[in-house]
């Protein structure tokens, strides 16, 4: 146990009751020379510790210190312990160092607080997509990406299992995005700014060059930029209306494409603005599992998209299958 953490332990225990240097050596397994020691540091950091000799002495802090929260409130502990459930199992790399700082929440709370914990904490509980076991991978980038380290790293496009690159890449910052883990940086390979899926980085090598990150830049924007159908071309947007239940549009609304693309909803309805090329070529198949629940008003030209592509499908299915030839 490192020293703070002893002088910590020290300040708890004395908040609680009156204390002889034996009984705070004998419970935290240390001398009494190193109880002295760690007193007088709390003394020289300001903690008012009154010592007392004698029969019955012992040290002790005043009423008032014992009043005051040494950590946070009822709200902040419940972030904390619900935060920490969103994590654990997202590829969140220090995981070991979060249940640390969780024993040491639970170490320094009273009884009614521990009870209030485990209520906290079994009020919520996270589904993950399983994954990779990327922690190691995610703690060497986001050392490089708080330290400004340039990076080398053997890269695999697709589901290929051969045929990497290796390059040298600025890491500017990390996205979790739909269970996955994303790099954003600057590719000295390609001379731009691009983004990596981190399940797909076959080996990592820190190195001692520092990079400057541009002011004001956004992991997140920038993936969601790439990410969106379209994005890269300059064309005009078109408008996409919408009919139908609360529910149907609730759920439009919530999805990644359709939710960042929406311009104003109404009850019953709701207008989107998405580039000419992503209306024709992915929106029909976001909208065909909706089938009936709802109604496009506009474009006429994504009705009559939608109309070949289920004509399509039905001709698909209605085809009879080969029937198997022993010839």
């Amino acid at each position: 146990m490192a020293k703070a953490d002893h002088m910590l332990s020290i300040l708890w225990m004395l908040r609680q009751r009156k204390r002889t240097a034996a009984e705070l050596a004998a419970e935290l397994e240390l001398s009494v020379r190193s109880v002295y020691r760690y007193i007088d540091a709390l003394c020289a950091s300001g903690v008012p510790v009154l010592a007392d000799a004698g029969p019955g002495g012992g040290y002790s802090l005043p009423e008032h210190t014992g009043a005051a929260p040494l950590f946070f409130d009822a709200q902040e502990r419940q972030a904390l312990v619900q935060a920490s459930a969103f994590a654990r199992g997202s590829g969140y790399p220090h995981e070991e160092a979060l249940d640390r700082a969780m024993v040491k929440l639970r170490r320094y709370s009273n009884d009614a607080q521990l009870a209030q914990l485990e209520r906290d904490a079994g009020g919520i509980e996270i589904l993950h997509t399983p994954g990779a076991d990327l922690a190691g991978c995610l703690a060497d980038l986001t050392a490089c990406v708080t330290q400004r380290l340039t990076l080398e790293m053997d890269y695999r496009k697709g589901n290929e299992r051969e045929g990497t690159t290796s390059r040298q890449v600025d890491p500017y910052g990390l996205v979790l995005w739909k269970g996955r883990w994303y790099m954003a940086g600057h590719c000295h390979l390609r001379g731009e700014i691009r983004s990596f899926r981190v399940d797909r980085i076959a080996g990592l090598r820190r190195t001692d060059n520092i990079f400057v990150r541009p002011d004001g830049f956004s992991a997140r924007e920038f993936l969601l930029q790439g990410l969106l159908p379209g994005g890269e071309t300059h064309s005009p947007p078109v408008s996409l209306v919408i009919e139908a239940s609360a529910e149907v549009l609730n759920d439009l609304c919530s999805h990644w494409l359709f939710g960042h693309t929406l311009e104003s909803r109404e009850p019953g309805r709701a207008r989107f603005l998405l580039e000419d090329t992503t209306m024709n070529r992915y929106v029909p198949y976001y909208l065909l599992p909706y089938a009936k629940a709802l109604t496009i008003v506009e474009p006429a030209s994504l009705k009559r998209r939608m109309a070949a592509v289920a004509t399509g499908l039905a001709a698909h299915y209605s085809e009879e299958p080969a029937e198997n030839s022993d010839h």
